[in-house]
């Protein structure tokens, strides 16, 4: 049977309508319910607060689909899918897309927004020793030159990645193992996400040059069942080139070559 469900998550300071996907045409057995919460400014709260409700609502759609849901997230959204994976023990996602999402954290200018006279050399200061916790980019931002600051100061994405031991690292690697496939997604042209490689797992080194999934530690050591997951043929990396960040949710160009295919 066709899946019954869809989700999809809202990026940073999106505009009228950001987050939803306009182009895509719904695939005849797919019903869309797009989940609206922290949208504008609401957006940088806490991400430990944002998972925790996108958790309550996604939870409400997997409950009206016993037959199992797919996840469709885009931007900050992605990470904040991972996390609600990791965290929900009776989770029924088939299949999780990130759509542009900075998986393995963001290093980029594309920050004024929220740190309007702060160098990203600089940001380093306020999120992993001022009031970091307090806002969302703060939660993903890996400073790879401070690599110490951000394991010891950054209380979100170092855990979700497993690249800070936690006595929940076993129980939230099964939790997201229990996707079937994962998608991700994302291209050199997108403007926003830094490196872009982050939509696929890949991160800058010390030099920042690009380091891709396959050689990064978490993926070496496991930590979070990534390797396990790409052992299994589960997932998929799709790159399109010429997609500007806030263009993702509405490219059917996008739809057509990276995602319409895991919607049966």
């Amino acid at each position: 049977d066709a899946m019954g469900e869809g989700a999809v998550h809202h990026p940073v300071f999106p505009g009228p309508g950001a987050g939803t996907p306009k182009g895509y045409p719904a695939h005849p057995d797919t019903e869309v319910h797009t989940i609206s919460l922290y949208n504008g400014l609401k957006s940088l709260m806490p991400l430990w607060v944002q998972v925790q409700n996108f958790r309550k609502a996604i939870e409400e759609i997997m409950n009206q689909s016993p037959e199992g849901v797919h996840l469709l997230c885009f931007s900050q959204g992605g990470v904040i899918c991972r996390a609600v994976l990791s965290t929900s023990p009776n989770h029924n996602v088939h299949t999780f897309i990130a759509l542009s999402s900075p998986l393995a954290g963001q290093y980029g200018d594309y920050l004024m927004k929220a740190f309007p006279n702060c160098l990203k050399e600089l940001v380093y200061l306020v999120c992993y020793h001022g009031m970091g916790p307090e806002i969302s980019i703060c939660d993903y931002w890996n400073d790879p030159h401070h690599r110490a600051d951000y394991l010891r100061g950054n209380t979100f994405l170092p855990l979700i990645n497993g690249e800070k031991p936690h006595k929940l690292m076993k129980d939230w690697r099964e939790n997201f193992l229990r996707i079937k496939k994962m998608v991700l997604i994302g291209g050199p042209d997108d403007g926003v996400i830094t490196p872009w490689q982050s939509s696929h797992y890949g991160f800058y080194d010390a030099s920042e040059d690009v380091v891709e999934m396959r050689n990064q530690e978490f993926y070496k050591r496991d930590t979070f069942g990534l390797r396990t997951l790409d052992a299994r043929g589960d997932v998929s990396m799709c790159v399109q080139s010429g997609v500007e960040h806030t263009k993702w949710h509405s490219n059917i160009t996008v739809f057509n070559n990276c995602i319409k295919k895991w919607l049966i």
